[in-house]
């Protein structure tokens, strides 16, 4: 299904279901079914995850405030494998205030129940010390670019570490060939990872 094409049963019919779990959990019914033949707005229809399961054993250790890139990568796959990771570059849809059509409440509801999701998988993956200062992040978006802006400035001096490595190296009698050698190649492999 894409954004340009809608499928408005096949929608109904996910909203239906989301609305019959609120139901469930609030006990109050809502009346959208399959054959509501409502219009919504295609940046609404944008698929929302409902079930996510609970195990993930591809779950990245928690960020201390190193190694950002890598942590970075691994979080981004995880949320990829919940389908979660979209969260990240969108911005909430937006509804005009005297909306009144339940299904695109109800999707503009499943988006913030998302971004939600999105938010507290990448606030779990914080050191408990880092969990304090970005805890007050309102949405997925702006906790990764929070991050992004502290931790990929300070990648940067990273860089100047590696290269300064790289330029002072030097091979020395006490150590064998094959191990100085080993070394430089390591050297030379965090020179390429990050991208000089």
């Amino acid at each position: 299904m894409t954004t340009e094409t809608i499928d408005n049963s096949g929608i109904a019919e996910m909203i239906a279901e989301m609305t019959q779990n609120e139901q469930n959990m609030n006990g109050t019914p809502l009346a959208v079914g399959a054959n509501s033949g409502l219009a919504i707005p295609a940046a609404l229809m944008a698929p929302v995850p409902t079930n996510i399961p609970v195990n993930h054993a591809e779950k990245p250790e928690r960020f201390n405030g190193t190694d950002f890139k890598r942590w970075q990568q691994k979080m981004l796959f995880y949320l990829t494998a919940l389908s979660l990771a979209r969260f990240l570059k969108e911005d909430a849809p937006v509804v005009s205030e005297g909306e009144t059509n339940r299904e695109v409440i109800t999707a503009r509801d499943a988006w913030g129940h998302a971004d939600f999701l999105c938010r507290n998988y990448v606030l779990n993956g914080l050191d408990n010390s880092l969990y304090n200062v970005y805890c007050a992040k309102t949405n997925a978006k702006e906790l990764w670019e929070s991050l992004e802006k502290k931790y990929k400035t300070e990648d940067a001096g990273v860089k100047k570490f590696v290269v300064g490595r790289f330029l002072e190296y030097m091979m020395v009698d006490a150590k064998t060939v094959i191990s100085q050698v080993q070394e430089f190649q390591l050297i030379l492999h965090e020179i390429h990872a990050e991208g000089m």
